[in-house]
């Protein structure tokens, strides 16, 4: 029989009984929910406080629900007609430095082991050197990782879950997938998880992690894979018998910060845990488990709680921090606790709740009262390498990072030895023996060194140490639905100060009420009637983004020369990649493209990020931004880092688009102009622009080259090493690239002479350069001209010059020929009216320059709409005729967006033979049949939503331009004719479609897989893939990178409330009035002239629902 008061705990953790604190027995409490969350049309204000003589409860005659008081009550008491939503009210204290929201975040990779930073191998193979059969038993040097980990921003402290379904070798500690040796395709992950919600600052977090109850088929997927070939899909997890029966478990991990949600006026001790709400460093978790099977199963639950390691690099151990255990409470509430002791942190607590026994639908899932609570084991170990295990060698410490799956499983121990008392011998191990390979010294060495006794035991049973886990046991968890919960909280509060650790009613109120704010915040997002579905995707987009944080270390000096506590590595290591990077030094929060597939930061992809983050949150954008170019990134000589696998690699320059674009969009929602930011980046930028100038221009005559550009196999040829056939690739793309580096700074400029008039020069000196660039797509050698326009074709294309006058061009019709039209720019009149000096240098160089301004481009003399100006690569009817071409559906046209290749090439490829080898571009929709890159992305074909954004931003540009007179047939042969904006909304609900559901319920992403469209446990969930396949949307490449995909987010804030069902017929009619209706157009600060909303430095200010390229 239970004790009285584990039958409390029961009752109040499953909502069973009526064991609540009696200020709470009277008030209805929500049920634990799982689904996403429907934001409310609309955010309501909480209701003010109600008023009494008495405050007591007790006494008062007030309804109950009167005296209890939110912390969003209080806060719109507090600022009554202020108030925008407590989330909004978090990041502007962020902001303003009175509070660090923001301290603890979802900081964790999801893979750290394979990485370039934790390669120090000679040959530079990051996947062989730290495999992921060494992750669970060797230490990381570089960073952290985790299944739903958090940190704080310096990742000194970290917490992740692992779990253990009685079957699997190992504990499922981290995500686990295939290599780039591996995979037919590259690297992959091979798991089932979801990352459902969070908010700017964490507040709310929602995880979902799907692990089978089956043996996890590791050898299967591996072997598997690597006897594919690239001509047949991966091999994934969906394709085992491991979710065979619906016999897996539904994992729901909650992360809140900061979060009281109730007000007891006349208890002292709830008035504390009030001021929760105003403590950055209050977190709690809530791990809600489901059976998802049909029969009883058993699941290990163990939170994992540990300090990185920070002592085995240098030779001088640093002031250690610490890991304690204890059980708190009193005799009838105990509770298991883990004390954290930092040098810099400070002191905090992990608090084990108590859980109550599983149960099922059966009976309501109502507790047993009969049945004990689970209370868990703590477990202690060292975050140090297991030298025994990976080299036979010996451990420095007796106990060490594998520890808590020798404990738990069997089966992982290692053989004992008859010839000593237990596993570790009684030895001791130099601090300077080699970890880099198999070989271990002969004898001890001299140097620092730890001894330790003999021990039979995997764990410390003095319960210290800097890694620990809490070991939950839910035994016949009952199937079809059964439930178990974990609840935890990481807090500096004691028990006894923190209602929440002894009514753990308040804990599920707390994260109710973390829950309710999200929808609040992101309720203010959704413009006009949005469905369901699109609400949720671009929910759980945005969610997606805000998770894909990560903690980023790197110093480029100690990671090529090694560490003082470790041996030298190999000589020839230091010419394998990142040499000249040697004034890096990163220690930042960063926005990844995706933290298992790429777990570190990209250039351009960061870009991207920061266009849907800047709607959520501008700090981080701007942040993010700013960071690239800062001196500890960029190179003095001004060149931004693309990757880690190469930092030297180079992306295109869209870093001054996106700069503007976040600096117009936080305008536009807050009314702020961060000029400081704008001015600050727009400095370094000039840098970077000469650069490219000094770097990528060999010719100096403004053909840009570049290299693979981001475009990876785009080309018959790999564009980063030197042509097989001899001679320069002249790009289109490189070139275009420029000239739309050149409009952005140029449009950066103009804003930035509004305030200081230095600038008008340097505006001038942009107009200038464009012009050049534009130019250049005709350009001579000599007496000759060689033109990437191919006027036969109606198309641009790359060439290959051998020499004067003997060039080449490549006839492939790819998105190298569509990048040109990014290079647009809108010139309103008040433009230039408001700067003279910019408007004589324009009018000088039409008049005088003609043979440059009026080729190659579009005709600057004739006025467009409202008297408008344009600066365009294409000309009217090079526009017309590449549109032709792209909205043709058997061509660049898909269901799902813009091609990155023409179909055409599917019955057309393009190649040559070279020296007996062949090159060639066929029309690859899918995955790539190359190796090239890595083979894990494809631009011959498929679609990609970043390059689809910046053509439809072109559209709707040239649309302020030409309006109503200039329309074209979309699709081609359809005989429906619309406007350009049109068409560019067209776009963005074909690549919406990709993740809505269509009549059938079918989302195109999922590839017609049954389960992930129909299945109730999988269907409401969306991944965010790479690329998507040309002819059916299915997803490709990294299954998580919400970076750039994150993209759709913002197609459906501005274009959702249109968006039709996907393969439903369009209602035609023109959409230029829902976007630039007069009423649409504002009065210029600098006259009475229309401003457009698309054009330079627009400064209205609408609903978000009218969102622009340009007046964002």
């Amino acid at each position: 029989m239970a004790s009285d008061a584990v039958k409390k705990v029961q009752n109040k953790l499953f909502r069973g009984g009526n064991a609540e604190p009696e200020a709470l027995q009277d008030r209805e409490e929500p049920a634990l929910t799982i689904e996403i969350p429907k934001p409310s049309s609309a955010p309501t204000p909480p209701p003010k406080l109600g008023k009494s003589s008495d405050p007591s409860p007790k006494d008062s005659t007030e309804p109950r629900e009167e005296q209890l008081q939110t912390y969003r009550q209080r806060l719109a008491q507090k600022l009554g007609g202020e108030y925008q939503g407590t989330e909004k009210y978090r990041l502007l204290q962020d902001g303003q430095r009175e509070r660090h929201w923001k301290r603890w975040g979802p900081y964790l990779s999801d893979r750290q082991w394979a990485t370039v930073r934790e390669d120090y191998s000679a040959n530079g193979d990051a996947w062989s050197h730290f495999p992921h059969e060494h992750a669970r038993s060797r230490a990381y040097r570089w960073g952290e990782d985790g299944i739903a980990g958090i940190s704080d921003n310096h990742q000194r402290l970290c917490f992740a879950l692992s779990l253990w379904n009685g079957e699997d070798p190992i504990l499922k500690e981290r995500l686990f997938g295939v290599t780039g040796h591996q995979g037919n395709h590259g690297e992959d992950v091979k798991e089932l998880y979801y990352y459902l919600d969070s908010t700017p600052t964490h507040s709310y977090m929602k995880f979902l992690y799907k692990y089978p109850q089956r043996r996890y088929p590791y050898e299967d997927l591996v072997a598997e894979n690597q006897r594919r070939d690239r001509e047949v899909a991966e091999y994934e997890i969906l394709d085992t018998d491991a979710f065979d029966g619906d016999r897996y478990w539904d994992v729901f991990i909650e992360v809140i910060f900061f979060a009281p949600i109730f007000y007891y006026q006349s208890n002292s001790s709830c008035q504390q845990y009030a001021k929760d709400a105003d403590d950055p460093d209050n977190i709690y978790v809530r791990i809600t488990t489901y059976n998802r099977g049909p029969d009883p199963a058993t699941l290990h639950i163990i939170p994992q709680f540990w300090f990185p390691n920070t002592w085995s690099w240098p030779l001088e151990k640093p002031p250690m921090p610490s890991l304690t255990g204890s059980i708190r409470g009193s005799d009838d509430n105990k509770i298991g606790c883990v004390t954290a002791r930092h040098p810099t942190l400070g002191k905090t607590h992990l608090y084990c709740l108590p859980s109550p026994p599983p149960v099922g639908p059966s009976n309501n899932f109502e507790v047993d009262p009969n049945l004990p609570a689970v209370e868990p084991e703590l477990l202690f170990t060292e975050n140090n390498t297991n030298f025994c295990r990976l080299y036979g060698g010996t451990n420095e410490t007796p106990y060490v990072k594998d520890a808590f799956h020798d404990h738990i499983i069997p089966s992982h121990r290692p053989p004992t030895s008859d010839s000593q008392e237990g596993f570790f011998a009684p030895r001791i191990r130099a601090r300077t023996a080699p970890s880099f390979n198999a070989r271990r010294p002969d004898i001890p060495e001299s140097g620092p060194c730890t001894p330790f006794p003999p021990t039979s035991a995997f764990v410390n049973p003095e319960m210290k140490g800097t890694k620990s886990a809490a070991h939950y046991v839910f035994k016949d968890v009952p199937g079809n639905g059964g439930c178990a919960v974990v609840r935890l909280k990481i807090t500096p509060s004691r028990i006894g100060k923190d209602a929440s650790l002894e009514h753990e009613i308040a804990f599920d109120d707390a994260v109710e009420e973390r829950r309710q704010e999200a929808d609040e915040f992101y309720a203010m997002l959704v413009m006009g009637p949005i469905s369901d579905d699109l609400k949720q995707i671009m929910r759980q987009a945005l969610g997606g983004m805000l998770w894909t944080k990560q903690h980023y270390r790197f110093i480029q000096k100690e990671w090529i020369e090694g560490d003082p506590g470790q041996p030298k590595p190999p000589p020839e290591r230091k010419f394998v990649r990142n040499r000249e990077w040697r004034h890096m030094h990163i220690e930042d929060i960063l926005s990844m493209p995706d933290k298992w597939e790429y777990p570190f930061f990209a250039a351009w992809d960061t870009a991207f990020h920061c266009i849907p983050l800047a709607v959520v949150d501008p700090a981080f954008a701007k942040s993010q931004l700013d960071l690239l170019t800062r001196e500890w990134y960029m190179k003095p000589d001004g060149q931004i880092p693309a990757y880690e696998w190469n930092f030297s690699d180079v992306n295109p320059p869209v870093h001054a688009w996106a700069t503007f674009r976040v600096f117009k969009i936080e305008r536009k929602l807050t009314g702020k102009e961060d000029l400081a930011f704008l001015e600050r980046v727009f400095q370094k930028l000039l840098l970077n622009f000469t650069w490219w100038v000094n770097r990528k221009d060999q010719g100096g005559n403004n053909v840009f080259e570049g290299g693979f550009l981001g475009l990876d196999n785009i080309g018959a040829f790999n564009r980063s090493e030197p042509l097989p056939t001899g001679g320069t690739l002249r790009q289109a793309d490189g070139t275009s690239w420029m000239a739309f580096y050149c409009l952005n700074m140029l449009n950066m400029a103009l804003e930035l002479a509004k305030h200081n008039p230095v600038y008008e020069d340097i505006a001038s000196k942009f107009f200038e350069h464009f012009i050049f660039i534009a130019d250049a797509m005709t350009y001579k050698e000599g007496d000759d001209e060689i033109s990437l326009w191919n006027e036969k074709d109606g198309m641009y294309y790359d060439a290959i010059e051998f020499g004067p006058g003997n060039a080449m061009q490549l006839p492939i019709r790819s998105l190298v020929g569509l990048i040109p039209l990014y290079g647009t720019l809108v010139l309103e009149p008040t433009v230039l009216n408001r700067f003279p000096g910019f408007k004589k240098r324009v009018e000088w160089f039409l008049d005088n320059r003609p043979e440059v301004s009026a080729r190659n481009m579009a005709n600057m003399k004739v006025r467009g709409r409202e008297q408008r100006r344009l600066l365009a690569l294409a000309s009217k009817e090079r526009l017309v005729k590449i549109l032709e071409k792209m909205l043709d559906e058997d061509e660049f046209l898909s269901e799902h967006g813009i091609r990155s290749l023409s179909k055409l090439h599917k019955e057309h490829p393009w190649g040559m033979d070279v020296n007996g080898q062949r090159y060639e571009v066929g029309y690859w929709p899918g995955d790539s049949k190359s190796g090239m890159f890595g083979g894990n992305s494809n631009w011959r074909g498929p679609i990609w939503l970043a390059t689809n954004f910046l053509l439809i931003e072109s559209l709707q540009r040239f649309y302020q331009y030409y309006g109503d007179d200039l329309q074209v047939e979309c699709p081609t042969g359809s005989g429906d004719y619309m406007n350009l904006v049109s068409v560019a909304e067209e776009i963005q609900h074909r690549i919406i479609h990709i993740f809505g559901r269509d009549m059938q319920g079918r989302r195109a992403t999922n590839g017609g897989n049954t389960k992930l469209d129909h299945d109730p446990h999988f269907r409401d969930y969306v991944w965010f893939y790479e690329f998507f396949h040309a002819d059916n949307g299915r997803g490709l490449g990294a299954s998580h990178q919400t970076g750039w995909s994150g993209l759709v987010a913002y197609h459906i804030i501005q274009s959702g409330v249109n968006c039709r069902l996907p393969k439903t017929p369009k209602t035609p009619r023109s959409l230029a009035h829902h976007y630039f209706d007069d009423v649409n157009d504002t009065v210029s600060e600098a006259g009475d002239e229309a401003k457009s909303a698309f054009s330079a430095y627009a400064d209205s200010v609408y609903t978000l629902g009218d969102l622009s390229p340009d007046a964002l």
